[in-house]
């Protein structure tokens, strides 16, 4: 089994961690307005991944050719002469093994076609920026999502944030997790979390292995775990629906046992695939892994069919 996420911060680092996004406003992942904070690096490795900018446990610099207006400022700006222009001068070439993200280049760029993802704060800095919308979220019920990445692989940070949010802001707290860490971190995290967003993606551990890089055993024990000792009510489980991934028959049966054989029967929403995140591949130049495949987005109808399915083996099918 791969190494899960592990307790390395000390005590004076966990007040700050990487941020690659905060987004405001949402009225997802969780109840009501709420404002998601990624933090960045995650140790699984999702084919279908939507925001491979949060990875890694660096920053990363991002290129939208699209946006570009090949003007090449960001070129003669950079302090390691890490860009340049394409012979055919209609995008910026960028080696990355010489790049150090230091964001030059980003903050000259005209059209914000460059941006550096990952940048260091303070639990202080990211829950002022939170607090901002604090009206927002009494009038709706909502509140601080953590989002990534992965929450669970920067323990030190995420737990900074949620307890600071909860007893210095009195602010509602929600995860959105792969559960892939071990149980005593879980449990220090999860204390100060009211909403637990869970993927469950495969129940088949080579399978799971094959599509997110990571053995399930862990995830599967974490989910039993928080099962039986969280309050009803308090915790999702989410399906990502990946056509020929795992909508067969087989792991959607396998998925529907094992959430039926928990001690509490938690409620599960069937996420369809898009392809959000193929455009973010390339703009690290990076391969997106479903290239090829000629997979595309499930209709709604093939959505109800699949919900139906887990209907009819005994799980409720919720929508948030």
């Amino acid at each position: 089994m791969e190494r899960p996420a592990r307790e390395t911060a000390q005590s004076g680092q966990a007040e700050r961690g990487l941020v690659f996004n905060i987004q405001r406003y949402s009225i997802h992942d969780g109840p009501g307005i709420r404002t998601i904070v990624f933090l960045k690096g995650c140790p699984l490795r999702c084919k279908w991944c939507s925001n491979p900018e949060g990875m890694d446990f660096f920053p990363v610099l991002s290129y939208n050719k699209s946006m570009c207006r090949k003007c090449g400022r960001c070129v003669g700006l950079c302090p390691r002469g890490a860009l340049g222009l394409a012979d055919t001068k209609d995008r910026v070439v960028i080696q990355r093994a010489s790049c150090d993200c230091c964001g030059e280049c980003a903050a000259a760029c005209p059209a914000d076609a460059l941006k550096v993802f990952g940048k260091s704060m303070s639990a202080r800095e990211v829950l002022d920026d939170v607090a901002k919308d604090a009206a927002f979220y009494r009038r709706s019920g909502g509140g601080l999502t953590l989002g990534g990445g992965e929450p669970l692989a920067s323990p030190g940070f995420a737990r900074a944030l949620l307890e600071r949010a909860k007893k210095d802001h009195g602010l509602d707290t929600a995860m959105e997790t792969s559960f892939f860490a071990p149980p005593g971190i879980v449990d220090k995290i999860t204390q100060f979390v009211d909403h637990l967003l869970v993927d469950i993606k495969l129940a088949d551990s080579s399978r799971h292995r094959e599509a997110a890089g990571v053995d399930n055993g862990l995830i599967l024990d974490n989910i039993r775990r928080a099962a039986a000792q969280r309050p009803a009510g308090t915790m999702l489980l989410r399906f990502p629906m990946i056509p020929g991934v795992n909508d067969d028959g087989e792991n959607i049966s396998a998925v529907a046992e094992f959430i039926t054989g928990l001690p509490q029967g938690l409620p599960l929403e069937v996420l369809p695939y898009h392809e959000f995140g193929r455009g973010k591949f390339g703009n690290l130049d990076r391969e997106y892994p479903l290239a090829g495949c000629g997979m595309a987005a499930p209709g709604k109808e093939s959505v109800e069919a699949l919900e139906e399915v887990f209907r009819r083996k005994g799980v409720r099918v919720v929508h948030s």
